[in-house]
């Protein structure tokens, strides 16, 4: 295992520079394609429909404009495909399936939730896409993106996804394609309508994903500098393309800072179901990649968390007519418990930085645990 005060490689300086390419192209097209979006928008008068039976005060925010998860999505793509484009003068390694299937997969569902937001802006409602063609959009999404994982193997036979499942790496247990398909089509549904629910508050889903890519910019690094195909030993890594992994972690997070910067309270716009759906197809993609699904549960705590607050609801309401909490999801909750809405995003962020760290001590300690017994 290296020490500290190892001498760092020329491949992961390249790395490291490719990562803040990522994060500076992909920082500077978020921040100034959100104000542009905003402009248009407020000039066609495409704004959020507000639920009637939310919180009084988010009826203030009717007509804000939506659908600023477009230049989320721009925005990663960009600082990947920027960071690829610069690194072509140093040899830097080039662009892979795996990261082209994690941003595949983002697309796809920002798609899904893009008509999801033209129609509700279309009809003037609350309420886009059925819930069932919501459904077929991630499902659909959800089964192409495990097929092609399978697919695509490298030199020594790695393909981006494994029938393994994962803690946080590989364990022995194994499935047969249909039953990892049936995981995948899971983790996407849950992951992508976890922060599409989390989304509710200004800044609340922008900040938190940030903080939880930022942790797997270091998880996806740490894999890359410690994989098995350049490092054999104890603790190293059978992750595909980490490196690329990790630029798109970096350009995701990067993207959702210059987003927060318009989004943050009081917001000038919203990502609607075109970022949240995106980036929660984002999370799913990311961890059965990088091999951490059951790890990427710690680290989004915060995504379970609110979803979890509405299976909860729903249960105890048809169970005893009772409610468990003044509103689902529970961010709500402390909102009609006087909490200024600032006061909600801001400890809740707090709370998704500690599952991000959390996540990562879990991660480092599996590592320390193989490499340095006791």
């Amino acid at each position: 295992m290296r020490r500290a005060g190892y001498p760092v490689c020329g491949s992961e300086v390249s790395g490291l520079r490719q990562i803040l390419f990522a994060v500076m192209i992909a920082l500077a097209v978020s921040i100034t394609l959100t104000p542009f979006l905003i402009r248009v928008f407020t000039r066609k008068r495409l704004g959020q429909e507000i639920r009637a039976e939310g919180p009084g005060s988010h009826q203030t925010k009717r007509g804000t404009p939506t659908m600023g998860g477009i230049a989320i999505l721009a925005g990663m793509w960009a600082g990947y495909l920027g960071s690829h484009l610069i690194g072509l003068r140093y040899d830097a390694p080039g662009i892979t399936v795996s990261g082209l299937l994690v941003l595949g997969l983002a697309t796809a569902l920002g798609v899904v939730g893009f008509l999801d937001d033209f129609i509700k802006l279309n009809k003037r409602r609350n309420l886009g896409l059925t819930a069932t063609g919501k459904y077929i959009g991630q499902i659909g999404a959800a089964v192409v993106f495990g097929i092609l994982a399978l697919r695509f193997p490298d030199s020594t036979g790695l393909t981006p996804g494994s029938l393994h499942l994962s803690i946080v790496r590989d364990t022995w247990l194994s499935f047969i394609p249909v039953i990892f398909l049936l995981l995948v089509v899971f983790l996407v549904v849950a992951w992508s309508n976890a922060v599409n629910i989390t989304d509710g508050l200004d800044g609340l889903a922008a900040g938190s994903i940030a903080l939880t890519l930022g942790a797997y910019v270091l998880i996806t690094f740490w894999q890359y500098t410690n994989a098995c195909a350049t490092r054999p030993g104890p603790g190293c890594y059978t992750v595909r393309d980490p490196l690329d992994l990790a630029l798109v972690c970096a350009s995701a997070a990067a993207a959702c800072i210059g987003f927060l910067w318009w989004n943050a309270a009081p917001a000038k716009i919203f990502m609607g179901d075109t970022g949240s759906l995106a980036l929660g197809g984002l999370l799913a993609g990311l961890s059965i990649t990088t091999r951490t699904e059951v790890l990427m549960a710690v680290i989004g705590a915060l995504f379970c968390a609110e979803i979890i607050s509405v299976f909860l609801q729903i249960l105890v309401f048809k169970t005893n007519k009772t409610r468990l909490f003044k509103m689902a999801p529970f961010h709500h909750h402390f909102e009609l418990s006087s909490w200024p809405e600032t006061t909600v995003t801001i400890r809740f962020w707090l709370l998704a930085g500690i599952s991000a760290a959390a996540g990562l001590l879990l991660f480092y300690g599996e590592h320390l645990a193989i490499t340095d017994p006791l």
